[in-house]
C-alpha cells in the first residue's frame, strides 16, 4: 500500500491524477495553457468536479488551441453554456477566449509561455518539504506576483489561489507532502 496525500484519497480519479499528473514539471505551452484555464474554471468548485468534466473541456474548447478559440463567436461562447459536460458559467467561458487572446500576444512578442511562467521560478521547481496538508499554503508570493502580471497581461480567473493550485498541478512546486510516495519521485525529477 502506497502513501498519498491525503486530499486524493476519496476516487479513483483523484489517485490516478495524483499519482501520474500533479507536480510533475511541465513545460509544454498548450498543456499550460489548459491548466491555467481548467484551474480558472475550479474557482469556487472542488477541483475532482474539473476532473470529471475534462474531457469535456477538451472536446468544448478544441483541445485548448488558443488558435481556434480566439475564432469563437459570442454565439459559440453563448451555446457553451447549455453544454453539462462544462461547468456553464457565463464569465469562466468567456474567460477562455479572453485567456486564448492573452496567451497569443506573449506568443506573438516573441515568448514562449512556458518560459513566461517558468520564469516566476527561475526556471526551478521549487522543492517545499510540508509534513501535512494542512501546513501547505493556499497562496505564496511567488503565485502573488504571478497572479498580478497574468491580471495585467490581460487573463482571467487567475487569482493567487488559482495561480498557486496551477503551480502544484504543473509541478512549478513539489506540494506533494514528505510521507507521499510522489514526493521523492518528484524531488528526483527536478535533480534535487
Amino acid at each position: 500500500m502506497k502513501n498519498r496525500c491525503e486530499w486524493c484519497l476519496s476516487s479513483e480519479l483523484y489517485i490516478d491524477y495524483h499519482d501520474k499528473e500533479w507536480g510533475v514539471p511541465e513545460f509544454e505551452d498548450q498543456k499550460l495553457f489548459e491548466m491555467i484555464n481548467l484551474e480558472g474554471a475550479q474557482a469556487g468548485l472542488s477541483w475532482i468536479t474539473i476532473l470529471r468534466k475534462r474531457e469535456g473541456y477538451l472536446k468544448a474548447f478544441d483541445h485548448f488551441d488558443p488558435n481556434k478559440i480566439i475564432k469563437y463567436s459570442d454565439k459559440k461562447l453563448e451555446s457553451l453554456r447549455d453544454n453539462p459536460e462544462i461547468v456553464r458559467n457565463k464569465l469562466k467561458i468567456r474567460a477562455v477566449k479572453t485567456n486564448a487572446e492573452a496567451y497569443l500576444k506573449i506568443k506573438d512578442s516573441g515568448r514562449k509561455f512556458s518560459s513566461y511562467l517558468w520564469n516566476f521560478v527561475n526556471g526551478q521547481p521549487i522543492q517545499n518539504d510540508f509534513n501535512s496538508r494542512d501546513k501547505v499554503p493556499a497562496t505564496s508570493p511567488i503565485s502573488d506576483k504571478m497572479s498580478k502580471q497574468l491580471k495585467k497581461d490581460g487573463f482571467k480567473f487567475v487569482g493567487s489561489t488559482i495561480c498557486y493550485a496551477f503551480m502544484q498541478a504543473c509541478g512549478m512546486v513539489n506540494d506533494h507532502t514528505t510521507s507521499c510516495f510522489r514526493y521523492q519521485e518528484i524531488e528526483a525529477m527536478n535533480g534535487k
